[in-house]
């Protein structure tokens, strides 16, 4: 791990375990460098990460301050936040169009496909176990671990066409009874996807980094399904204090949250954005990611990894489900993220990001 990245570590634990508690002003650069034997540049890299996150402020002229605060329900900020949510959306919707330049080129794509079948041969025609093949589970295993500090067990791990197909599975696992909620105003589909269901999403207005404190804490629903990272079409980003909120609310309530990452890998921040499935300790998290963001989208492919406590759940009312991502697919999704050309190519169009971030 690189030096501002430990740094980054070391701050975020001291804020998150209240040694340095809401309100207070962190050392100077100056001073924290001289303390950690780094460099200032090194110190600016990790306070602009853990400003980016949420877990601090900048203020002019006077340094930076802490600005988590897990303990809070934010109630009191319920109408200026949902004026802001509302201000993003009024001024336009964000676009989440994959462009051109940020697909896996068609090249690289097709010579992946042409050595599959050299090396595989007949053996992409067997049938695919129910979950997705096991080198592909494997793959986004231990990707996870590697880029995303996510711990999933292979067995845990379920491939679908498609994110909506995984939306339904979810449904079929979790049942029809349950009371569901989710962002509003979010992708249109996922409100058409609970319809074709028969489920009725509660609609919970967003504020500024989040789903309003009120409406969060007042609502009956056992579910909540959100979208931490650019929220679409609001563009709404959860904070640090947001999503440590809704973890509690997931353990006070008992309830389960369905996370749709949908891309925040293409973050242009210096490290990758911080899942509630990482963050969890409570096992009461499912993560929903899909390639086709991330590959292109001619690939119908995407992935989730279901918490423990709802191992045996998805196993009774899904396991029974034939994969639809064809095996073909699949193995070339795995050589892919294997030989890696998937993760050479989510740091591309990070970089890109960046210098497009500068530019503006």
């Amino acid at each position: 791990m690189t030096r501002y990245l430990e740094l980054y570590e070391n701050v975020k634990r001291k804020i998150v375990d209240g040694i340095y508690p809401f309100g207070t002003k962190l050392p100077s650069k100056r001073v924290t460098a001289e303390e950690n034997g780094v460099s200032v540049i090194t110190v600016e890299h990790a306070y602009e990460l853990l400003q980016e996150e949420g877990y601090i402020a900048a203020r002019e002229k006077s340094g930076y301050f802490v600005t988590y605060r897990e303990s809070d329900s934010f109630e009191t900020a319920g109408k200026k936040t949902s004026d802001s949510a509302k201000t993003i959306y009024k001024h336009g919707k964000i676009n989440t169009d994959v462009t051109h330049d940020e697909e896996i080129s068609f090249n690289l794509y097709a010579k992946t496909a042409r050595k599959v079948l050299s090396e595989y041969g007949e053996e992409i025609t067997d049938r695919s176990p129910g979950y997705g093949c096991e080198c592909l589970r494997s793959a986004i295993a231990d990707y996870l671990y590697r880029c995303r500090g996510i711990k999933a067990d292979t067995e845990r791990i379920i491939v679908g066409a498609g994110a909506e197909y995984l939306y339904g599975l979810i449904i079929n696992a979790l049942g029809r009874r349950m009371k569901y909620a989710g962002e509003y105003p979010s992708y249109e589909k996922i409100y058409q996807i609970y319809d074709a269901e028969g489920v009725k999403l509660e609609r919970l207005s967003l504020g500024a980094d989040g789903i309003e404190s009120n409406l969060l804490w007042q609502t009956q629903a056992k579910v909540l399904h959100i979208t931490p990272y650019r929220s679409f079409p609001t563009g709404v980003t959860a904070s640090a204090a947001k999503k440590a909120e809704y973890l509690r609310w997931s353990v006070e309530k008992k309830g389960i949250i369905i996370e749709d990452d949908f891309e925040s890998e293409f973050t242009p921040s210096r490290k990758a954005e911080e899942t509630l499935f990482s963050l969890d300790k409570n096992d009461r998290v499912i993560y929903v990611n899909t390639f086709t963001r991330t590959v292109g989208p001619f690939i119908r492919a995407a992935y989730m990894v279901i918490p423990k406590r709802l191992e045996e759940k998805f196993a009774e009312k899904t396991g029974f489900y034939a994969c639809t991502v064809p095996v073909l697919e699949q193995y070339i999704l795995t050589e892919l993220i294997e030989n890696g050309d998937f993760v050479r190519h989510i740091n591309r169009v990070r970089r890109k990001r960046r210098e497009e971030r500068k530019l503006r």
